[in-house]
């Protein structure tokens, strides 16, 4: 059986969390992330995986949620990061970052939040996942600003240009089902360039299909071996190697994932 890990999972919006574990272990996926996104998801997250071997949390606000949030929801997502730090589960702080392509969205309180949480990531040393989109420059600008111990830049979809900035900082680049669509050249590319200590696969279930998942099907944590294998494919190493290589990498930079 193989050694599959989905960096990037909701489980908390699927529809069966529990089922989608089950399955995703049923086809050698042992370890799966889940970043949460709002304050009010924490408890669901931090339950789900103590009730699941080889599930991991992160703690954060998602830019896309700031807009319904308080400002003491930073004071909240602090006390629960105070909480869990003794927690093996608990590996960092995300979901965070900028999302610009978002319509009528309050641009200074999102990059206010950002900013709090890398000051949080910073305080107590802890990597982070990057939320990216239309925003490439001005997260790793925030992102230099601070002494971070390192993250994962999800759904990356820059230039070459801003992959190797990102490379130059440390971050890892998250690859998912968007390498299994043919005209998704760019990612493609990117995937072929990036080197193999430097990226991992993930499925940001329930969202961010694959091609062979039809319009208003729901993604899931198992789909992350079919994705390892169209990497395999592009980057024309053998799934294996890839597996194997995603697993180092989100273990060197999330030392408590074993």
């Amino acid at each position: 059986m193989e050694n599959y890990v989905d960096t990037h999972c909701h489980l908390d919006f699927l529809s069966n969390a529990d089922l989608a574990v089950e399955e995703a272990r049923a086809c050698g996926v042992n370890r799966i992330l889940v970043p949460s996104v709002h304050p009010e998801n924490f408890l669901r997250v931090i339950d789900l995986a103590g009730r699941h071997e080889g599930v991991y949390y992160t703690l954060g606000i998602h830019p896309c949620f700031v807009e319904k949030t308080t400002t003491n929801a930073l004071e909240i997502l602090e006390e629960a990061v105070l909480t869990c730090l003794s927690d093996d589960r608990f590996i960092g702080i995300g979901e965070i970052g900028l999302d610009f392509y978002l319509e009528n969205f309050d641009k200074e309180k999102m990059e206010s939040f950002f900013h709090a949480q890398l000051t949080l990531a910073e305080k107590y040393r802890l990597p982070v996942i990057l939320h990216i989109r239309k925003a490439q420059d001005i997260v790793l600008k925030y992102f230099r600003s601070f002494n971070l111990v390192g993250g994962v830049a999800h759904a990356f979809n820059g230039s070459k240009q801003q992959a190797r900035n990102y490379l130059n900082c440390g971050l890892l680049l998250g690859f998912g089902g968007t390498i299994t669509f043919e005209r998704s050249t760019n990612i493609r590319s990117l995937l072929k360039f990036v080197p193999k200590q430097s990226f991992v696969v993930e499925t940001d279930s329930p969202d961010m299909n694959p091609s062979w998942l039809g319009k208003g099907a729901e993604n899931s944590p198992k789909n992350i071996v079919r994705i390892t294998d169209f990497a395999a494919e592009l980057r024309k190493q053998n799934k294996e190697d890839i597996s194997s290589d995603v697993l180092q990498n989100i273990q060197r930079l999330f030392p408590k994932i074993l």
